[in-house]
Formats: structure tokens, C-alpha cells, sequence
């Protein structure tokens, strides 16, 4: 299979987990530590659409910053929330992953498995 990405935090037992099951099917992804390494807006908006989810699904509306800023609030915008998103990366929600099967939001880590091929 061709390249496999991953949006990953470390720090985050879903995401630790969903990078091992990928790593267990043999398979080693490009790892982008999102909160060092942010999306630019185009590649946001892409994995947002690639997942067919709407924007709301791919923010980490637990996080408190996402009640500090007002983003619960009523009339929110999808616009509004990708601004925030890339300003605060930490309201990304992970982990994202990329395969040439599909793009998801692995919540919980075993929904990669249907982004990776059959095996034998």
C-alpha cells in the first residue's frame, strides 16, 4: 500500500494507539506531530472534507478552549471554526488518518483498520 499519513499526538492514548495498530499491520506511516507541525488552512479544509464529517466532528469540542473562545456558541461557522483550529492546533482532533483507501477520524483507534487493505 502507498503512503499512509498520520495526525498524530503522542500524547494521546488514541493516537498512540491507533500509530501501533497501524505499525502492528506492518505498516509505517509519516507521523505529523500536528501541534508542532500544523496543517495549513488547504490541507485542513481537504482532511475535513476527505472524511465527510463535518467540521464540528474534527474539533475537540472537550477541550476548555473551545468554550473559552465562544465556539459553542450558536451560529459558529465552519470558516470560524477552521480559523480556530489553526491557531490553536491543540483543538485539532486526533488522530486524523490519511490511506489511499479513505481519510478518518480514528476515534477509537480500531476504525483504521477499515482504511488498510485486506491481509491474507
Amino acid at each position: 500500500m502507498s503512503r499512509i499519513t498520520i495526525y498524530h499526538n503522542p500524547r494521546c492514548g488514541t493516537s498512540r494507539n491507533t500509530l501501533a495498530l497501524l505499525r502492528e499491520r506492518g505498516f509505517e506511516p509519516e507521523v505529523i506531530e500536528y501541534l508542532h507541525t500544523p496543517p495549513s488552512r488547504e490541507t485542513l479544509r481537504a482532511l475535513i472534507a476527505a472524511t465527510g464529517q463535518p467540521t464540528l466532528a474534527l474539533v475537540r469540542t472537550k477541550e476548555a478552549l473551545f468554550t473559552e473562545l465562544g465556539l459553542d456558541a450558536p451560529g459558529v461557522t465552519d470558516a470560524q471554526l477552521v480559523d480556530a483550529m489553526l491557531a490553536h492546533p491543540i483543538l485539532i482532533n486526533r488522530p486524523i488518518v490519511v490511506t489511499p483507501l479513505g481519510s478518518r477520524l480514528c476515534r477509537p483507534a480500531e476504525q483504521v483498520l477499515e482504511l488498510l487493505p485486506a491481509q491474507d
